[in-house]
This record gives C-alpha cells, structure tokens and sequence, in this order.
C-alpha cells in the first residue's frame, strides 16, 4: 500500500455519491432496498437513498477494522442482524465506504444471497487486492482513505470491549 493518503472531503463525497447513483441509474439497476455497512457505509448509503429515490435503507453491523490498517483475522456481524423476511425476493444494494480486502462485504454479499432476488454492491473507493469487485465504484485506489466522517479522532475515548468471534 503507497504511503500517500486519498483525501476524501465533505464536499468530495457529494459529488462522489451523485456520481456513484449515476452508474447505478445508468445500468437500469433499481433496488428494492439499499443495504448500508456500518459505520461508513451509512453515509454511503444516505447519499444513494437520496439521489435513487430509495428510501428504504437497511443496517448491517459488521466489525473488521480496529485501527489504521488493522483489522481483525475475519469480520464479524454484530446484532441485531438483518431480518431475512425484509429482504426476501428484493432487489438489495450494499452500500459501503470502502471495498479494502473485500472481507467484509463478501460476508454481506454471501449473507443476503440465499434470500433476495439479486444483489449488488456500491462502493466510494476500491481497492485493486479487493477480493469482491463491485458493480458500481467511484474510484479505484492503492492508498490509505482519510474520510471526512473519520478523518479527526473521536471527541470521547470508550473503554475498549472485549467481542467474542
């Protein structure tokens, strides 16, 4: 990975989510319900809600990252999940922020293929060792992303919490 940064500002993400909708109208594609990844993928998910006329969006809690390119060994879906019932036979877009290693939305990706009717995955950046390619992505990159939404450190520090996996 470069030791260069992408540079992600506020400003940058409006255009980013606009454009990133566009490729999603432009294929024709036109989702049920669109299926944020926590943390960053809700505002992913936001802008798309937003700019495809969708506007039910759903949230999947997943833990991989633990620090700056630090992650744990798999990901992990925290509660409460996604009810198969809301997804049956939908047309879901996964949104997220990032597709690093591919790990976490190939477990989403996996978890809602035995129940909707097509899925598909929109994210801000991809990167080349992704293990998942998704159908809609707004920027390929090697570096380190500062987003805006995690660029400073959070104002309260909370005890770490053991997970178990």
């Amino acid at each position: 990975m470069s030791t260069e940064r992408e540079v992600l500002t506020w400003e940058l993400f409006g255009r980013a989510g606009r454009e990133l909708a566009g490729q999603v109208a432009a294929d024709g594609y036109e989702p049920d319900l669109i299926l944020s990844i926590a943390r960053g993928g809700l505002f992913v998910a936001g802008s798309l809600g937003y700019a495809l006329d969708v506007k039910n969006l759903h949230v999947m809690n997943v833990e991989f990252y633990t620090g700056v390119d630090q992650r744990l060994d798999l990901p992990v879906m925290l509660p409460p999940t996604p009810s198969a019932v809301d997804l049956s036979g939908a047309r879901v877009l996964v949104a997220d922020d990032v597709a690093d290693t591919g790990a976490t939305l190939k477990l989403v990706r996996d978890f809602c293929a035995d129940h909707v009717a097509d899925v598909r995955c929109a994210v801000v950046y991809e990167k080349p060792r992704s293990t998942v390619k998704c159908e809609y992505v707004w920027k390929r990159t090697d570096r380190w992303i500062d987003f805006p939404w995690s660029a400073e450190p959070p104002v309260t520090s909370r005890a770490p919490r053991v997970r178990d996996a």
